[in-house]
């Protein structure tokens, strides 16, 4: 008893001694080196919310695709889950050699085996782990991967629920949203992803540092906990047919919101199409500058009708979208048909407020812009619906909003299933 009592100690002043260590790098250090790898089928939300948090945090992110493939940009093109394509920064052939502070594993399926596939990428990461960096994983990648490569062996740890059958008898599983134990971070899927990567940002710079960076995003304040829905002037949302939506995007996007809206809808059945407001499909987005290939340009997506507009945020992007004529021309005849509209973040106080489309509505936007909103009334709350008209606050709300919705295109019971689904309560 005295041994294990002295073992337990001893990994206990271990653990504090490398947060502490890692802070103090923090502190004084040059910008962490994180890597995202990604394949085909990779879980969008998982990849952007990983990126996009440590870069935040200051880190310098690269996120990697593990197939190998022709030189240039094509050969960097990943077609990651539900119909998004992303551009990666490099192959992680080419990155054997590096050293990075963290490795972080996105989910997804089968994303999550082609990451266990990769012969060039198991080897960084049982190096790094060896060396004592710190790694991590979520979603059905701790089980297919991490614990695949053995390293996972004594430690506790999670997954994608329905991927716990697959730890090995010598990982300990846990049932929890987050699992931190020694050098490893697990988590569960898409609804934890934001907690996932902002445990990360603990481990790497302390725990000052992640509730700086958690502030602005505006979290949930209970994880886990049923999303409700409240609205004003209720209304039916009318759809024939399958929902058709438009989600434009532009230089300077919030990459989690616009991941997060595309990803849930496309989860729950909407055709969404991604539409450009650049001049190429080929966007670059604001936090990790995730290079995002749209579905086509918005002079084509303008020939069409769609059921609902709804626009991401980041403050680049906002202004674009509010520049851009023929989508405020869509947004005006979607309003004045008494069809569904909506925006989260920068675009409600940036792009709806100076062009009439918030005139006798509530809503709610990003909270130091707020001010910019002639009826502040709602903007404490994390999502506001008034009929046709839907809006939201930040990184850490959009997927309450992407569900609301699903609420509203689908019915309730398909939201909650989805919200399910995706761990997030």
């Amino acid at each position: 008893m005295a041994a294990a009592s002295s073992s337990l100690a001893r990994r206990a002043f271990s653990g504090r001694r490398l947060l502490l260590s890692r802070a103090f790098a923090a502190a004084t250090g040059p910008a962490k080196r994180v890597l995202v790898p990604v394949a085909a089928g990779t879980e969008p939300i998982e990849a952007a919310a990983t990126a996009d948090v440590l870069n935040r945090a200051g880190a310098r992110v690269t996120v990697a695709t593990v197939a190998s493939a022709p030189a240039g940009d094509e050969g960097l093109l990943v077609e990651a889950a539900y119909g998004v394509k992303l551009v990666a920064d490099g192959r992680v052939a080419d990155l054997e050699a590096e050293a990075f502070d963290l490795i972080a594993l996105p989910g997804g399926m089968p994303g999550s085996a082609h990451l266990r596939d990769c012969k060039v990428l198991e080897k960084m990461v049982k190096r790094h782990a060896e060396n004592g960096g710190l790694y991590g994983a979520i979603c059905a990648a701790p089980a297919v991967a991490l614990a695949h490569w053995g390293m996972l062996k004594g430690l506790k740890a999670t997954c994608y629920p329905s991927f716990a059958e697959k730890f090995p008898a010598e990982v300990i599983p846990v049932n929890s949203r987050v699992v931190v134990d020694r050098n490893a971070v697990t988590s569960q899927g898409p609804g934890t992803s934001v907690e996932f990567a902002l445990a990360l940002v603990e481990q790497l710079y302390g725990k000052e540092k992640m509730q700086e960076v958690a502030g602005p995003l505006y979290v949930r304040p209970q994880h886990g906990a049923e999303y409700t829905l409240e609205e004003l002037n209720s209304v039916e949302w009318k759809c024939s047919g399958t929902p058709q939506v438009l989600v434009p995007v532009a230089n300077g996007s919030e990459e989690i919101e616009a991941l997060t809206i595309i990803d849930v809808l496309r989860r729950a059945g909407a055709n969404v199409i991604v539409a450009s407001v650049e001049d190429k499909l080929q966007i670059v987005t604001r936090r990790h500058k995730f290079n995002l290939i749209a579905d086509m340009m918005l002079d084509e997506a303008a020939k069409m009708e769609f059921d609902l507009i709804v626009m991401p945020g980041g403050l680049q992007g906002a202004e674009k979208f509010a520049s851009t004529d023929k989508l405020v021309d869509l947004l005006k005849k979607q309003a004045e048909s008494n069809k569904p509209y909506g925006a989260i973040c920068a675009s409600p106080a940036h792009v709806l407020e100076p062009h009439g489309l918030l005139k006798g509505k509530k809503a709610t936007a990003f909270p130091p812009m707020a001010h910019l909103l002639k009826d502040q009334s709602q903007c404490e709350d994390r999502v506001v619906i008034d009929g046709n008209l839907i809006t939201s606050k930040a990184p850490g709300t959009v997927t309450e909003f992407a569900l609301a919705i699903v609420d509203k295109l689908f019915g309730r019971e398909k939201a909650v299933s989805l919200a399910k689904q995706l761990i997030f309560m």
